[in-house]
């Protein structure tokens, strides 16, 4: 019988009716290219020990990073701050990819592993790129498609077998600077750091936009199947 990989994915942290939620598109994404989700609510005293267990980590979207992470300063647009899942997560993140775990960074993901090896975030995508592509829809949020560019070069072309890409994108902060320990794998129009891969780590890629709102795209069903079988 066939070992099912197991996944963990994090969460958001308990809301005001004390539950623990994350949008069921995730595990969904995750089933459908054969892995077994499990959610990691940011309340784990040992992060450690999760990664004992898990074959592959999904970083997920949420909320804005606390400034303080990265040596910035506060905005007015900064939303949803976690201390806990800002602490959790960045733990995280360094473990896995110390250990050389699978790890997809989506959105707020790519953020947190950007953050975990020292670079820096823009607050505010439309004061840096103006407003030429919307990365998110206001009043309400909501997510909105848009078109990104993969690198040919990149490791995720080869995954997604596509050069150009129609993606659902929503963010309002994004990418500055990473690491050397990562390399750009695709841009948006406006110039927007849309995706970036690990160096060394056998499988660690990092997407500001959500693959799991595009599951029925042969692309993102490549990138999740890719994810799930190096997590074998």
């Amino acid at each position: 019988m066939t070992r099912i990989p197991i996944i963990g994915i994090t969460s958001h942290s308990r809301n005001s009716l004390g539950e623990v939620v994350l949008p069921g598109t995730y595990i969904d994404a995750v089933l459908s290219a054969g892995g077994n989700p499990i959610l990691l609510p940011p309340t784990q005293t040992a992060p450690e020990s999760l990664l004992n267990v898990l074959d592959g980590l999904i970083l997920s979207g949420g909320g804005d990073i606390d400034p303080i992470h990265y040596n910035g300063e506060d905005h007015p647009t900064i939303y949803g701050v976690d201390d806990d899942r800002d602490t959790f997560e960045i733990t995280l993140a360094k473990l896995a990819l110390l250990k050389k775990i699978p790890v997809l960074g989506i959105c707020r993901g790519m953020q947190v592993l950007t953050v975990a090896t020292g670079g820096t975030l823009i607050q505010h995508v439309p004061e840096v790129y103006g407003d030429a592509i919307d990365h998110r829809l206001d009043n309400p949020r909501r997510p909105i498609p848009h078109d990104v560019e993969i690198l040919p070069e990149s490791r995720l072309f080869q995954l997604l077998e596509e050069s150009h890409l129609n993606i659902v994108s929503w963010h309002h902060q994004a990418v500055d600077k990473f690491s050397s320990d990562w390399q750009l794998a695709a841009r948006s129009k406006d110039g927007v750091i849309e995706a970036i891969e690990h160096r060394d780590h056998p499988w660690a890629i990092a997407l500001q936009w959500h693959p799991e709102l595009s599951i029925e795209d042969p692309a993102h069903q490549r990138l999740f199947k890719s994810f799930v079988l190096a997590c074998l």
